[in-house]
């Protein structure tokens, strides 16, 4: 039975798309989605795989077709037909890709601007003072900071990470102008990363993010805590402040589908929202050293609650008065007071020291 050519390349076609869309929604490519703007990227890079594997299926199918089809029969001497070009034909084979092309560059567009890609940074994150001074030396990869008040700004910020609800910034003004003392408003434009088309946002959670070799320091100007992770309450967008003290450094989480560069001497800035509990890994992307690899750190993304309890963890560390710590002050403690609690988890019961006691006096008298 001879199926009409009409008909098979229907078939073919048929057969082409469906595993195309199949592959591009089924590939298992991408790491977990773990921000907001995770999601939209997502759905960009599934559309380029599955229009890829069309082209890549219809390329090779073609080649493999006549490579069979049109291959030399034995015994056949003659020339091949002079074909000297097809108009209609390189036209369209032209027209398809620019097609092609044009409309992923409308959705790339479309995506990048809905992540807030095309606003600049605010005037005053870009170019103001940053709240704390880093204590490093060169070639050193540890910083501190020197906070003028670790005290201040505490209790405001266990209230906002600790609260289930995510209200509006007080003062703030939808379409992102926020109203200052005195009547005067000041324009807040959000920067990659950020939802700007969302229903109700809240006010952004700043931290900076100091890039140096080889390691990450993170602060928390609101409570004075510097840490080498980066901890963030699930569902606040978060304002990442970025700067390098040394060589380019790229501030890069896959999990949240974006990544910012770190450029000694022009802070630069990264929004993202993150929706999903769990533990990140944060790398550098742009080689800054021979140990440019290992310059790697985590992103922790947790409840509200338990976010307020590290920040809270991190300021009781952090505080001078460490007195009530064991470990830090021991001096003011009794012997067994400071013994109690190693004791307790090696088991030694006030009994069994007695019998010890005992034995050891018996074996001293006997001999």
């Amino acid at each position: 039975m001879n199926i009409p050519s009409s008909i098979t390349t229907m078939l073919a076609g048929i057969l082409l798309t469906l595993i195309s869309v199949w592959v591009g929604q089924n590939h298992g490519l991408m790491p977990v989605e773990a921000s907001e703007a995770a999601p939209l990227i997502d759905g960009l890079f599934d559309t380029m795989m599955m229009i890829g594997t069309g082209l890549f299926l219809l390329v090779t199918g073609v080649i493999f077709v006549a490579v069979f089809k049109f291959r030399r029969q034995p015994g056949d001497e003659t020339d091949g037909s002079p074909v000297h070009g097809n108009i209609p034909l390189e036209i369209l084979w032209t027209s398809i890709p620019a097609v092609i092309v044009l409309g992923l560059a409308i959705y790339s567009f479309e995506v990048y601007s809905q992540i807030g890609g095309l606003n600049p940074m605010e005037h005053s994150v870009a170019h103001g003072q940053p709240t704390h001074q880093m204590a490093n030396m060169p070639g050193a990869a540890i910083a501190a900071p020197l906070p003028a008040s670790q005290d201040e700004g505490m209790p405001n910020l266990l209230a906002e990470a600790s609260s289930d609800a995510n209200p509006q910034a007080e003062g703030a003004i939808p379409g992102g102008v926020i109203q200052k003392e005195g009547g005067s408003e000041t324009s807040i434009t959000p920067g990659v990363g950020s939802m700007p088309g969302k229903e109700n946002p809240s006010k952004e959670f700043v931290i900076q993010a100091n890039g140096l070799q080889y390691a990450w320091i993170f602060t928390y100007p609101d409570s004075g805590v510097v840490a080498g992770e980066l901890h963030v309450p699930v569902g606040r967008e978060v304002l990442l402040d970025i700067s390098a003290s040394d060589v380019l450094h790229a501030f890069w989480v896959p999990e949240f589908r974006l990544k910012q560069d770190a450029v000694p001497g022009q802070p630069t800035e990264l929004r993202f929202t993150p929706n999903r509990i769990g533990e990140y890994p944060v790398i550098c992307a742009e080689l800054c050293g021979p140990y440019h690899g290992a310059m790697r750190t985590k992103v922790i993304a947790e409840s509200p609650a338990d976010f307020a309890a590290w920040v809270q963890e991190q300021k009781v560390a952090s505080a001078n008065g460490l007195e009530q710590t064991i470990a830090v002050n021991p001096t003011d403690q009794a012997p067994d007071e400071f013994l109690a609690p190693y004791a307790d988890r090696l088991g030694v019961r006030p009994e069994l020291l007695h019998q010890l006691h005992s034995a050891s006096a018996h074996v001293s008298s006997a001999s």
